[in-house]
């Protein structure tokens, strides 16, 4: 598989999803462990909690930005509240040498324009520029597979993987779609919780 014309991957194969409402029924025999609700239902910044727990800084490596015309195929429901035009972001975000994450967003054209002006920077801060107030809402998580994550990552799929808006004064700004490396594992510990045999 390999990028559209614009540059952009196809969004990952979704193993299996539920609303982050339902996140604590997982399919059966799986529950995550508290560091990584953390992460996938909490609703502080990623590119924060990477940085914070390697130590260092979060580069984010644009992939693409392209014009959306008609939807992206296995894009969140989320997605179609936006006011189209749309253009859909990918970035992949890395601490040193290593990726810990991949993330696409779904922008109405003139918002991105208003808001990612510098395209390399995490949304987090194009977005809470001059402290704009912004509310996080966290609306599903899951379990995506695609080749060239396995390639990047270095690691086997599945990944974890989540998507929430951002909204200013009652109105969505994005939608945004992030997957995490299985390597955050070193530093969070496992993703879930193992089944303990009681004699």
């Amino acid at each position: 598989m390999t990028p559209d014309s614009g540059g952009l991957w196809p969004s990952p194969s979704v193993l299996w999803q539920a609303s982050a409402a339902a996140a604590e029924e997982l399919p059966a025999g799986r529950e995550l462990t508290g560091p990584w609700k953390l992460l996938l239902l909490g609703d502080g910044s990623p590119t924060r909690h990477l940085q914070l727990l390697t130590g260092l800084p979060v580069e984010v490596e644009l992939i693409a930005m392209a014009s959306e015309p008609g939807g992206s195929a296995g894009a969140p429901a989320e997605v179609a509240h936006l006011a189209e035009p749309l253009l859909r972001r990918q970035v992949w975000l890395t601490c040193g040498a290593q990726a810990l994450g991949w993330a696409e967003s779904w922008w109405n054209q003139a918002e991105a324009e208003a808001h990612l002006q510098d395209r390399r920077l995490p949304i987090w801060r194009s977005l809470s520029a001059g402290r704009a107030e912004l509310y996080r809402e966290v609306d599903g998580v899951g379990q995506v597979q695609e080749p060239w994550l396995e390639q990047r990552f270095g690691c086997d799929a599945p990944f974890w993987s989540r998507h929430y808006r951002f909204f200013r004064q009652g109105r969505e700004l994005t939608v945004i779609r992030e997957v995490f490396s299985p390597a955050l594992e070193h530093w969070l510990g496992p993703a879930e919780k193992r089944n303990v045999r009681k004699d």
